[in-house]
């Protein structure tokens, strides 16, 4: 059993993201450059990695299963040939932001989901994000958060403006004080 986990969403996070659009295919998916050095200081604090990720491109039948499917092939195969490693595992929920889904964030069952199925408990995870809706499915969950970039969200536990940045409080909090 792992000691804990950095839940992270994955558009703007792991991947650029498409403004007013879906991430469709392995050609639309690019990695931000600081996600490689942020997996690998996260994987060196023995944290599993874990993505948690509202689609909801596949209910607006804007994709399909297969097609994200293929997304997150090529995205694990990518992560496996440049880091020599590859996410823990990937939670998605392709509800509509209107379904008032359990699952979507900002609601919490994706992550509730994931301790569970990974044995972990709350206060030895994170979840790091670019949006409000990220923050709160992390708080609703009992889970310390880390916002990254120029989004407000006054409920995150911290506000940082890089990937670097949230790596440093996970290492530094890890194991501490839920906000600085």
């Amino acid at each position: 059993m792992a000691c804990g986990a950095v839940f992270l969403d994955r558009d703007g996070i792991i991947n650029w993201r498409i403004a007013g659009g879906y991430v469709r295919t392995p050609e639309e998916f690019h990695f931000l450059p600081d996600v490689f050095p942020f997996l690998c200081g996260v994987r060196r604090l023995g944290l599993l990695t874990i993505v948690v990720t509202n689609q909801q491109g596949i209910a607006k039948g804007l994709m399909s299963y297969e097609q994200l499917n293929a997304l997150h092939d090529y995205m694990q195969r990518e992560l496996l040939r440049q880091l020599g490693f590859a996410l823990d595992d990937i939670f998605v929920c392709t509800d509509p932001a209107e379904s008032a889904s359990w699952r979507r964030k900002p609601q919490p069952g994706m992550l509730w989901e994931a301790l569970h199925k990974w044995q972990l408990s709350p206060e030895a995870c994170w979840m790091v994000g670019d949006t409000a809706s990220d923050v709160l499915a992390g708080r609703r969950a009992g889970i310390r958060t880390i916002l990254v970039g120029a989004e407000i969200a006054p409920e995150a536990d911290f506000h940082v403006p890089t990937l670097e940045a949230a790596l440093a409080i996970i290492a530094l909090h890890r194991n501490g004080p839920r906000s600085a």
